[in-house]
């Protein structure tokens, strides 16, 4: 199992930026990958942007697609969202997740993050 905490959600304005940050604990050992995605009330869970465990592959949703960054730090099991150009619809409760043992699924979670951009 590995723990995952979120952290450096907030209220901005639009057009600012924000970089997430997930740490995680316990089963940090082993190679997986990593996911963001985010949830607003009342809507389905998005996908958002995932990391290969080297760092080497980065995958992004269309809607963040040049505006997004995922990145990490081993050395620190840090994971991390660089939000830049933020719009209204971004706001969302943003969750860190993991496919622990490289089943195909996401099996980790975090308690999540709320990031608000006001307009």
């Amino acid at each position: 199992q590995v723990q995952l905490v979120e952290s450096g959600g907030g209220w901005v304005q639009a057009g600012d930026s924000l970089r997430l940050s997930c740490a995680a604990s316990g089963r940090t050992f082993s190679s997986y990958a990593m996911a963001w995605f985010r949830q607003a009330p009342g809507k389905e869970r998005q996908f958002v942007a995932t990391i290969s465990w080297g760092g080497g592959r980065t995958y992004y949703a269309d809607s963040v697609k040049g505006r997004f960054t995922i990145s990490k730090n081993n050395a620190k099991n840090t994971v991390y969202l660089q939000m830049n150009s933020l719009k209204p619809e971004d706001t969302a409760v943003y969750y860190c997740t993991a496919d622990t043992y490289s089943t195909g699924e996401w099996d980790s979670w975090g308690q999540g993050t709320q990031v608000t951009v006001s307009s």
